[in-house]
C-alpha cells in the first residue's frame, strides 16, 4: 500500500473547506496540519476535519517536517507570499487560482520552484473535472472539427458590500481574478495561450474594481474567444466550443458535470458528475505528480499559468486597473 501524502492547508476559508472535504474522501491523502493567522480559526478548522495540528502562523506550518505538500487557499494578495514561504521551506505547493495578482509574481514563483526542483501548480480545479477531461477528448478526436470560437462567461450578482473581498481592490477584488480567470483559462486550454490580439472593456465601480468585463482573444488562425465575467451581474455561466462541424455546450463550465455535443442536427448528452466537492480530481493529479517525481502537471503547466496571468495583466492595463500593492 502506498504511503499517504500528508497535506498542509494554509488559509481555512470557504475554498479550503471544500478542498478538505474532498481530501477526506481519498485513502491516498491525509490532512496533517492547517495554518491561519488566527490560531482560533485554525483550531476550529482542525477540529471539524480531525486534523491533529493547528498553527497560528503560516511560517509554523511551512516549517512542519511531516508535511509533503501545502495547499495555499489564502486570499488573492497572499498567494505569492504564502507560496514563496513554503517553497523556501522546501515544500511543494498547490496554490489556489488565481496563481498570484500578476504575471511578475507568478514568474518569480516559477523560477523559485524550478531552481529548487519542487512541484508547483496553480489550483485551476476546473481542468481536472471528468466533464472537462471528456471535453478535451472530444475536441482532440475532431468531434466538432476545427475550433473557430470559444465563448464563455461567468458572473454572479453579489450583495453590495464595499469592504468585502470581492469589491475591495486591496484584496484583489473584482471580476477578473475571481471569476474571469475561469473563462480565460478555459479558452487558453482549447485555443492556446498566445493570442495575437487582446481587447476588452470593463466597468470599474465606485470601489475601483472591475465589476464586470467583456474581452475578446484573437488568434492567428482566425479563431476568437469572446469572454465575460462579473461580480455584480448574473451571467448564464456556460461555455460553448464552436467548430466547423458542430459545437459543444458546457453548462456551468467552471464546475462542469455535463456536456451537450451538437452536430448534424443531433444532440448527444454526457452526464459526468464530479466526486465529492470536485476538488478531489486536482488533488489526485497533484499526488500523482508527487509520486512520479514530477515538478509540474502536463494538464496545468507552469508556463501556461504564466501566460494566462500575462493575458489578465494586459486586460487590466487596458482598463487602467491596478491593485494597491502594485507599483
Amino acid at each position: 500500500m502506498q504511503k499517504k501524502i500528508k497535506w498542509g492547508i494554509i488559509g481555512p476559508g470557504r475554498i479550503a473547506h471544500k478542498f478538505a472535504q474532498s481530501l477526506k474522501c481519498s485513502e491516498a491523502a491525509e490532512i496533517t496540519a492547517v495554518g491561519s493567522r488566527s490560531i482560533e480559526r485554525a483550531e476550529e478548522f482542525a477540529k471539524e476535519y480531525g486534523i491533529s495540528r493547528a498553527y497560528g502562523s503560516y511560517a509554523d506550518l511551512a516549517a512542519d517536517p511531516d508535511i509533503d505538500i501545502v495547499y495555499v487557499a489564502a486570499l488573492h494578495p497572499a498567494h505569492f507570499a504564502c507560496t514563496m514561504l513554503c517553497l523556501k521551506a522546501g515544500k511543494p505547493v498547490l496554490c489556489e487560482k488565481p496563481f498570484t495578482l500578476n504575471a511578475a509574481e507568478t514568474k518569480v514563483l516559477i523560477k523559485t520552484a524550478r531552481t529548487a526542483k519542487l512541484f508547483l501548480m496553480e489550483g485551476m480545479w476546473m481542468r481536472y473535472l471528468p466533464a472537462i477531461v471528456k471535453l478535451r477528448g472530444l475536441v482532440a478526436q475532431g468531434a466538432v472539427g476545427e475550433i473557430r470560437m470559444v465563448k464563455a462567461d461567468f458572473g454572479n450578482r453579489i450583495p453590495w458590500e464595499p469592504e468585502g473581498r470581492l469589491l475591495n481592490p486591496a484584496l484583489g477584488g473584482g471580476a477578473l481574478l475571481d471569476v474571469g480567470v475561469y473563462p480565460v483559462s478555459f479558452a487558453a486550454m482549447l485555443l492556446g495561450v498566445n493570442p495575437t490580439k487582446i481587447s476588452g472593456q470593463a466597468y470599474l465601480g465606485t470601489t475601483g474594481v472591475d465589476e464586470q468585463f467583456s474581452a475578446i482573444l484573437g488568434y492567428e488562425t482566425g479563431s476568437l474567444a469572446p469572454l465575460s465575467g462579473a461580480v455584480r451581474t448574473a451571467l448564464p455561466n456556460e461555455a460553448r466550443v464552436i467548430g466547423t462541424e458542430g459545437y459543444i455546450r458546457v453548462p456551468d463550465f467552471w464546475r462542469a458535470s455535463s456536456l451537450e455535443l451538437s452536430r448534424k442536427g443531433e444532440i448527444e448528452k454526457f452526464e459526468l458528475p464530479f466526486r465529492s466537492t470536485g476538488y478531489i480530481h486536482e488533488a489526485e493529479e497533484t499526488m500523482y505528480c508527487l509520486r512520479e517525481g514530477l515538478t509540474e502537471s502536463s494538464i496545468m503547466p507552469l508556463d501556461e499559468s504564466l501566460q494566462i496571468m500575462k493575458i489578465l495583466d494586459t486586460l487590466r492595463k487596458k482598463w487602467g486597473l491596478k491593485y494597491p500593492s502594485e507599483k
